[in-house]
């Protein structure tokens, strides 16, 4: 089925006690017991299972094309419970540039349970094989990255991962189940924090790992899905997955007003770089074009001048609206290197626009207005 179709059926069904169309949040923390002491619906317990957290991974893994998916209760859970693959004395590959948050997760905590990190720019191949070691043991990617929308190939990264005996993981947060397959392209786990785009209306928090074959990686996944605890409220997950009903065409006319954007923003005398894959002028956007459907809502920007500059920018927009994340169906912008805090390499001069469900006329006419 087209992802349109899935967003809408999978997982999901009259409820067979009321007929009602849409489905009832389970709120139950608890589930009965039969005589003989099984659980004969299945579910025992809400840090273990629960119905409503059930149809949204069911959901995920239909709309990557999965095996099965085990769902968290914030993307940094989710890729930490990615890490816990790793033991101690293992290597981890990951991109020079990522979303800060999963950097400080490699560098603070990863580290810290005794397995080594190496940073390297992940499109460039050669630089990954370079870093990889007999201790090697995953591949961590982030396409489109963050902030720079840096793209890494996906099927060349998993042949090299695979040849090697580790595991591929993407964050395709940014690029969402519709624009970008991973699994498809050989990645053994796609990740994506839920809260962004999957959920899209900035109200509900979570995050994600679709995984490509049943066996040994989903069921560690999930069992420390169980035994860490950091699992998604029902009502959190009830969200995300009506939310997901409209993804496809959500992300779709995100990206048709995100490439209109970036397009005015190349001719604008106080831009100095427009980072969007949707750009011939992007260096990997032949790449991007082959394993995306779309370049997706995300465009950076630098501003000519320093921080303050880009700051005073972000200042006097009126219909995008000075916040962190993305993926919502308000635009958003932000300066990252202040989020960040010290040591960030983001550019001090760098803006990050979310493009929303706005007309992109009218977000055209606020940063021009912004711009000067």
């Amino acid at each position: 089925m087209k992802p349109e179709t899935l967003a809408i059926h999978a997982a999901r069904c009259p409820d067979p006690a009321s007929g009602a169309i849409a489905p009832p949040i389970s709120l139950s923390t608890t589930f009965e017991r039969a005589a003989d002491g099984s659980y004969p619906k299945g579910y025992s317990y809400g840090r273990t299972d629960n119905p409503t957290r059930s149809a949204l991974e069911q959901a995920i893994a239909a709309l990557e094309g999965g095996a099965g998916a085990a769902c968290f209760a914030s993307g940094t859970a989710a890729s930490m419970a990615a890490f816990s693959l790793l033991a101690p004395g293992d290597h981890v590959i990951a991109p020079a540039e990522c979303y800060h948050g999963t950097g400080k997760q490699l560098k603070e905590l990863v580290a810290r349970m005794g397995v080594r990190v190496s940073f390297v720019e992940t499109g460039n191949l050669r630089a990954v094989e370079d870093a990889w070691t007999d201790a090697t043991r995953m591949l961590w990617i982030e396409t489109p990255s963050n902030p720079r929308l840096l793209i890494t190939d996906i099927a060349a990264a998993a042949t090299l991962a695979h040849s090697r005996g580790g595991l591929l993981v993407c964050d395709s947060t940014f690029a969402t189940p519709v624009l970008q397959q991973p699994l498809a392209l050989g990645a053994d786990i796609a990740m994506h924090s839920t809260t962004k785009f999957l959920a899209g209306h900035s109200d509900a928090m979570g995050g994600a790992l679709a995984v490509r074959e049943s066996g040994q990686v989903l069921d560690r996944l999930r069992d420390y899905q169980v035994q860490a605890g950091a699992v998604p409220s029902p009502f959190d997950c009830w969200l995300t997955r009506r939310s997901m009903m409209t993804l496809p065409y959500r992300v779709r006319a995100q990206a048709a007003s995100a490439l209109t954007v970036a397009r005015f923003l190349v001719s604008q005398p106080r831009v100095e770089t427009v980072f969007y894959p949707g750009l011939p002028g992007h260096p990997a956007h032949e790449l991007a074009a082959r394993q995306m459907s779309a370049f997706g809502s995300m465009i950076s920007v630098t501003v000519r001048g320093d921080a303050q500059d880009a700051l005073a920018v972000a200042a006097r927009t009126r219909l995008f609206t000075r916040a962190t994340s993305l993926g919502s169906v308000e635009s958003l912008i932000e300066h990252r290197a202040s989020i960040e805090g010290s040591g960030t390499s983001t550019p001090a001069n760098l803006l990050r626009l979310s493009i929303g469900l706005e007309h992109p006329d009218d977000l055209v006419e606020d940063l021009a207005r912004a711009l000067g």
